[in-house]
C-alpha cells in the first residue's frame, strides 16, 4: 500500500524529554550531557541517518535548553542566510542538514568551524551538525567533511513499529486526544510513518477535530483528507 506523505501544520516546540530513543539511547544520553555542558567541547558531535529519525527535532530541542539556559546560540540551515557571519559572543554551534548546503553554505560553516575551534575570544565553542549521510559520504567540500567526521559521530536508526505507536500516543496525551489503537493502525498503515510526518499528521488532526467538534476516528481521519 502506498504511504502518503503529508506536509501540514506546525510542530510543537522539541524538547529532549519529548524524543523516544528507541535504539538511539546512546546518542540521545550523549546529547542530555552535551547540552548541559557535562561532554561539551570543541570536539565535534555529529548525528546522522534517514529522514524522519529526529535529527532536525534534536538540534532545535538543544537550541531551546541552550536559549533557556541564557547561552547564545548559532544555527544555520539550508533555508537560512547562506553567508552568515560568525558571533564571537556565541557559545555553542549548530549546523542542521549539511548534507543540502550548497557553496556559499560551506564556506559559511567551515568559517564558524574555524573560529568555533580557535575563537579571538579564547573561549572554545560547543559544534553540533547533523546530516542524511555519514560523513565520508557527504557531497561537501574536503575541508568541511573531514572537520564534520573527526569528532562524535552518531548514527540514529528509525523507531520500530511499536516504538512508533508509543511516540504517537505520548504525542496524543500531551495534546489531550484520544487515538484509539484503531485510528492509529489505520494512520500507520496509509501515511509516511517517519516522525516528522506523524507529528504533523497528529496536529492536523487536533486542529480538524476542534473545528468539526467531532472525536478523532476514521472516517473523521477520510473525511480532513477529503477537504484538505
Amino acid at each position: 500500500m502506498k504511504q502518503i506523505a503529508l506536509d501540514i501544520g506546525l510542530p510543537h516546540e522539541a524538547t529532549l524529554s519529548g524524543f523516544l530513543a528507541g535504539q538511539n539511547q546512546a546518542a540521545l544520553q550523549y546529547l542530555q550531557a552535551w547540552s548541559g555542558g557535562v561532554t561539551r567541547s570543541p570536539v565535534p558531535v555529529y548525528l546522522w541517518g534517514p529522514s524522519g529519525v529526529g535529527k532536525t527535532h534534536l538540534l532545535r530541542a538543544i537550541r531551546h535548553e541552550l536559549l533557556a539556559q541564557g547561552a547564545a546560540v548559532g544555527w544555520l540551515e539550508p533555508e537560512g542566510e547562506p553567508n552568515a557571519p560568525f558571533n564571537e559572543q556565541w557559545d555553542v554551534v549548530l549546523m542542521d542538514d549539511v548534507h543540502l548546503y550548497g557553496a556559499e553554505q560551506q564556506h559559511t560553516a567551515f568559517n564558524w568551524f574555524v573560529n568555533a575551534v580557535s575563537p579571538a575570544s579564547g573561549k572554545p565553542l560547543g559544534i553540533l551538525a547533523a546530516g542524511l549521510l555519514p560523513p565520508s559520504d557527504l557531497p561537501l567540500r574536503e575541508d568541511l567533511r573531514t572537520r564534520l567526521g573527526w569528532g562524535h559521530v552518531f548514527e540514529l536508526h528509525l523507531l520500530q513499529e511499536q516504538e512508533r505507536r508509543a511516540v504517537l500516543r505520548q504525542a496524543a496525551d500531551a495534546r489531550g486526544v484520544f487515538l484509539s489503537d484503531d485510528v492509529m493502525t489505520f494512520v500507520l498503515a496509509r501515511f509516511s510513518r517517519d516522525l516528522g510526518s506523524l507529528m504533523q499528521l497528529l496536529d492536523h488532526l487536533d486542529r480538524y477535530a476542534l473545528q468539526t467538534k467531532r472525536a478523532i476516528t476514521i472516517p473523521l481521519v477520510k473525511s480532513m483528507l477529503e477537504n484538505d
